[in-house]
């Protein structure tokens, strides 16, 4: 007669036997370090610079934001399933989507806690040293993803931008950074969102001390007039959120600009405005940013 095990045995034997360990890994985030399973399957993508880094990994987003506002990310991001946008997750279709990750970051930041609902989800939001950030992001997905490799290959690629860069910036003098949004002009120092830049050219800047709030100091064309820099880098928002209106140029253009070294020398330099707003810190945007910069110190 067949002997039929009781529920105590079967219990017994369960806690008793081998279990696989699931494959986990722990990577830094925003918030600290957050541990989770290794290689998800399938990812929804909030954060343009995670985005734009990921990609370059070779890894393809199953989902993202609906309009994406940086031209080099909208093909790599082509099949993606729309889940809303950077400010208002559609949870509805996340939750449809079903991914393995969520990752916010920026301006998605603040949604961390709702997309949570749905899917394990991180926040790779910049701190304040974008480039050693750009770095650690790297990292950070090559181990998530399993692409140890190529992120080791995107690493030694960004710091040899970083070496030319610097030579060939080497002794060009003083630099303002100015941020353009219509006709309003702001300035960012070293210590700024746009700090970085001043890191990687080694220019010096050519007023110290400017207010390192998110949105720079308010300045005027006398302002532009005085600080008199060698070299003028402009940033224009309207261009990179798709605004029709005054560009960047025309805001700047006057007597009192047109007679500073930077416009007299014809070295003022519009960056990608995408690259530098939008993305800035995702792999493809900074190198993007360190070849123009480049390029423009070698002319």
């Amino acid at each position: 007669m067949r002997r039929i095990a009781s529920p105590a045995l079967v219990a017994a034997a369960l806690m008793t036997a081998p279990v696989a360990a699931l494959a986990q890994v722990t990577v830094d985030t925003a918030q600290g370090a957050v541990t989770l399973a290794d290689t998800p399957d399938s990812v929804a993508v909030y954060d343009m610079a995670a985005l734009d880094t990921i990609t370059a990994l070779g890894v393809t987003p199953t989902g993202t934001i609906g309009n994406i506002m940086v031209p080099a990310l909208r093909d790599a991001a082509a099949d993606a399933s729309p889940v809303g946008t950077l400010f208002e997750p559609d949870l509805e279709a996340l939750a449809g989507l079903a991914p393995d990750l969520v990752i916010v970051g920026g301006r998605s930041a603040a949604q961390l806690a709702a997309v949570s609902q749905v899917a394990p989800a991180i926040d790779m939001t910049f701190g304040p040293d974008l480039l050693a950030d750009a770095r650690a992001r790297i990292d950070a997905y090559g181990a998530l993803f399993g692409k140890t490799a190529e992120a080791e290959a995107l690493t030694q690629a960004l710091d040899g931008k970083l070496a030319a860069l610097r030579e060939t910036a080497d002794g060009q003098g003083t630099a303002l950074i100015v941020m353009t949004n219509g006709p309003k002009m702001s300035a960012y120092g070293a210590g700024s969102r746009f700090g970085w830049i001043f890191e990687a050219t080694g220019l010096q800047e050519a007023v110290p001390g400017l207010d390192e709030a998110t949105h720079g100091q308010a300045i005027s064309h006398e302002f532009i007039a005085q600080a008199d820099p060698d070299w003028l880098l402009v940033v224009d928002r309207g261009a990179a959120i798709g605004e029709d209106g005054q560009g960047a140029m025309e805001t700047l253009r006057s007597d009192l600009v047109a007679g500073t070294t930077a416009w007299q020398q014809d070295q003022v330099i519009q960056l990608d405005p995408a690259a530098t707003y939008i993305s800035a810190g995702g792999y493809g945007s900074t190198m993007a940013v360190l070849d123009q910069l480049t390029q423009a110190f070698a002319d």
